[in-house]
């Protein structure tokens, strides 16, 4: 079993004292994705889930569409490799573009561009009730066990009204998402039909990975950049941010949220 935190000696000083204990600190392991036979990223990442979190990073760069254009995929983790290989065919609709650099944990960036196409609009009419949005953010929060160790980690969870089907946590945010979007291409879960919850703020090009998996509801209990807002209006997708107890702010979209009676 991978292990995501290390105990280490630290001193703490508390009301005036000191005192030497030991904590756990989340870990943090470099992940290179090599696609194709060329080595295309190194991420900075949690220790586990590395084949999802280098799928997700795939197919939210535009380089995979779906699980089918996947001809091999091995994980060494050892020293920290994802090899991944493409069909012919995917090969040549996959292309690297101009690269961004983003708002994210560490030196994070994006070859996408941020130009919205037509097609990248989210169509899903999935609604949600607002009553179920605190017990969800609950839910999250109690599935959230390296961060209530750590306060080191990030979590995204894919959700519908019943609760969590999937959740993940590391040490960036952008990778929390990736993981989720990696294992719904893996399983084939068509990612329309449910809602995802971030623990962290909402910037522009989380708001494209989650277009990119057509996912018609974000939910976070940060804030959003103005960006994000902006997009999250052109992508067609509901932005909900300050999630917080039973208030909530609804940024775009809001006739996915449905009404009391």
């Amino acid at each position: 079993m991978v292990k995501e935190t290390k105990r280490l000696q630290i001193t703490r000083f508390s009301n005036g004292r000191m005192e030497r204990l030991r904590d756990d600190v989340v870990k943090e392991i470099p992940l290179t994705i090599v696609l194709d036979g060329e080595e295309l990223v190194t991420l900075l990442c949690s220790p586990k889930e590395k084949e999802q979190l280098a799928v997700g990073f795939l197919f939210s760069e535009g380089l995979l569409e779906g699980k089918t254009d996947i001809a091999r995929s091995v994980v060494d983790g050892k020293r920290g490799v994802v090899w991944i290989d493409r069909i012919e065919e995917a090969k040549k609709e996959g292309q690297l573009g101009r690269r961004f650099i983003t708002t994210g944990c560490g030196k994070g960036f994006s070859f996408r561009d941020f130009s919205v196409e037509q097609d990248t609009k989210v169509r899903s009419r999935l609604k949600i009730s607002p009553n179920r949005i605190p017990s969800l953010m609950k839910e999250f929060h109690e599935r959230s066990e390296t961060h209530k160790m750590t306060g080191g980690v990030h979590g995204a969870a894919l959700c519908d009204e019943n609760g969590i089907l999937i959740f993940s946590e590391d040490i960036g945010r952008h990778s929390a998402i990736d993981k989720v979007l990696g294992r719904c291409l893996l399983e084939d879960i068509q990612m329309e039909d449910y809602f995802m919850i971030v623990s962290g703020r909402i910037s522009s090009e989380v708001l494209l990975k989650i277009a990119r998996g057509g996912i018609p509801i974000l939910i976070s209990k940060s804030a959003p950049s103005d960006l994000g807002v902006v997009l999250a209006k052109r992508l067609g997708i509901t932005l909900i941010g300050f999630a917080r107890g039973r208030r909530m702010n609804v940024y775009s979209n809001q006739w996915r949220i449905k009404a009391q009676g």
